[in-house]
């Protein structure tokens, strides 16, 4: 990797500013799914292995007035985190000043401290400043005065420009480094779209196609073929002149996919039958028809012909990326067609799997496929991002070998 990596620091007896991606769930204070605190543990376990003093940086939700701070302290998560540590956290109530100064001097080698959520900093006073969250330089500078050298190990937030990540990380040049977890997610998402084994295959849906337009336009230069499912399917489905009936359709995109159909060609796959229902309802009344859709129905999940088409195209890739659920999948009977794929994925032993997005990561983990894929990405919105073709600013922060 052209950048530094955590092995490429000096640790022993180094003040460690770490930004790690805490954003987790929690409820009456007790941190729900720890699976983004369990994927920091190897980058914060090597630096305190090496004699690093590890000050921990994260965000937590968004904070947009003062009644927002106290139900999104990170203290829960300082708990957690003690506990997968086996080990004391200090947790420091505050974002800046003595109180946080004192406890990072007051530190030794092996030591782990986690700051306040940084998103405190964007209300001071009872006013929406997003001193974080609009990479304010003096606070960015603070920060960076305060330790030695600097490990970004969120990608979750590498598509964002914050103080707690591309601040940090300017104010030390030369002494910013990349985490395990953001050199993995670099390897891997950077090698399946710049260097794809062969066939290379991406499977997206989701509701739009707003979101995604710019993800298929880079793909389409790139992958052999591209699936499309969930709800943006249907608007490509209109840009055909197939009847919609009552299914999501972004009319003012309409024109958009005609664009992209025409310079897709064979390689853009749709659905070729839908799991239709009378109302947007879990109870609703359902059945599967292929082609038009008529008015009082809406499309909420791929049909059974479409799960063996898309396996079917699946089946020989090498190179797998899939982003984004294949229909309603938060309601249990439209959840089949993302639930098919996830499994098919996990068959498929021979190709490099790469899985982005909150829906379609929950997939392959209701299924227990998980530890079958190569890499299950923990940033949707940094994944789509670097999808696009676009520049990550976290990543393009750190330190150049």
């Amino acid at each position: 990797m052209a950048k530094l990596t955590v092995e490429d620091l000096p640790l022993e007896g180094k003040k460690v500013l770490m930004r790690v991606d805490f954003n987790v769930p929690i409820k009456d204070g007790v941190v729900g799914d720890d699976n983004r605190i369990v994927a920091a543990l190897p980058t914060i376990k090597y630096v305190i292995d090496h004699g690093g003093r590890a000050i921990l940086f994260s965000h937590l939700g968004r904070i947009k007035k003062e009644e927002d701070k106290p139900g999104l302290s990170l203290r829960p998560v300082a708990e957690r985190l003690s506990n997968l540590l086996n080990k004391p956290v200090t947790f420091v109530p505050v974002t800046e000043g003595k109180q946080l100064e004192d406890a990072i001097d007051n530190m030794k080698n092996g030591d782990v401290l986690l700051v306040q959520n940084t998103r405190y900093e964007d209300v001071k006073d009872g006013e929406y400043v997003k001193r974080e969250s609009g990479n304010d330089p003096e606070l960015g500078k603070y920060w960076a005065s305060l330790g030695d050298v600097f490990v970004n190990d969120a990608f979750g937030t590498a598509h964002r420009k914050h103080a707690s990540n591309v601040g940090i990380a300017t104010n030390m040049p030369g002494k910013a480094a990349a985490g395990y977890l953001m050199e993995k997610e670099i390897k891997f998402l950077g090698d399946a779209v710049d260097n794809p084994e062969r066939p290379f295959v991406a499977i997206l849906g989701g509701a739009k196609v707003s979101d995604k337009i710019g993800v298929i336009d880079n793909l389409l230069d790139k992958a052999d073929k591209i699936i499309i499912g969930g709800g943006m399917a249907y608007t490509f489905y209109a840009a055909k002149g197939i009847k919609v009936g009552n299914s999501l359709v972004e009319k003012d995109k309409i024109d958009v996919a005609k664009q992209i159909l025409d310079k897709a060609g064979d390689k853009l796959v749709l659905p070729i039958d839908n799991v239709v229902a009378d109302k947007f309802n879990n109870d609703a009344d359902t059945k599967v028809v292929e082609g038009d859709i008529d008015d009082g129905w809406m499309a909420l999940d791929i049909g059974p012909k479409s799960v063996e088409e898309f396996k079917n195209v699946l089946k020989d890739a090498k190179t797998v990326v899939w982003n984004g659920p294949m229909g309603v999948f938060e309601m249990p009977n439209f959840a089949k067609g993302t639930l098919e794929i996830g499994k098919f994925l996990g068959t498929l032993t021979d190709a490099t799997t790469i899985v982005g997005g909150g829906d379609s990561t929950a997939a392959v983990k209701e299924l227990g496929v998980a530890d079958k894929l190569t890499h299950i990405s923990t940033g949707g919105g940094a994944s789509l991002t670097y999808l696009e073709g676009n520049e990550l600013p976290g990543i393009t922060a750190i330190s150049d070998k």
